[in-house]
């Protein structure tokens, strides 16, 4: 089952832009340092700008944050690149003509929007700063 990493992607170019002002910081030399495809680095950040995390110019590489790496959230990049999908998903395709097959899913269900919640107020409390001077200790 594949999963998405849109949120490391997004919050690695984040760091990228951040740190390395003065540098390359065209859609592939970002490529380069996520091993990824450029156009996969320029719809995140297509999506970072309409959210209002960066300000970048097409045709222009020189992307930027576009407030404090202190009042960007881990959470507002969660849902700029992954909208309001939800962490865990239940199986749609039980049998509904067994009680298990429904009620189990359902009362899942409710877990999986407890954890959703929790994960998005941890979420809510971690700061693109914080992460950027983690990576600046992992460095040092």
């Amino acid at each position: 089952m594949a999963y998405s990493t849109k949120l490391s992607d997004a919050l690695h170019l984040l760091v990228f832009i951040a740190t390395e002002q003065g540098a390359d910081l065209s859609s592939g030399a970002i490529a380069k340092s996520l091993a990824a495809n450029p156009s996969s680095v320029r719809q995140l950040m297509g999506r970072l700008r309409r959210a209002g995390i960066i300000t970048s110019v097409i045709g222009h590489a020189r992307p930027e944050l576009a407030r404090d790496a202190e009042d960007i959230s881990m959470l507002d990049v969660y849902r700029a690149v992954e909208g309001e999908k939800p962490l865990l998903h239940l199986d749609t395709h039980t049998n509904p003509a067994c009680g298990v097959g429904v009620n189990a899913q359902l009362a899942i269900g409710e877990y999986f929007d407890d954890v959703q919640q929790a994960a998005e107020d941890a979420m809510a409390g971690v700061s693109l700063a914080q992460i950027i001077e983690r990576y600046r200790a992992r460095c040092a």
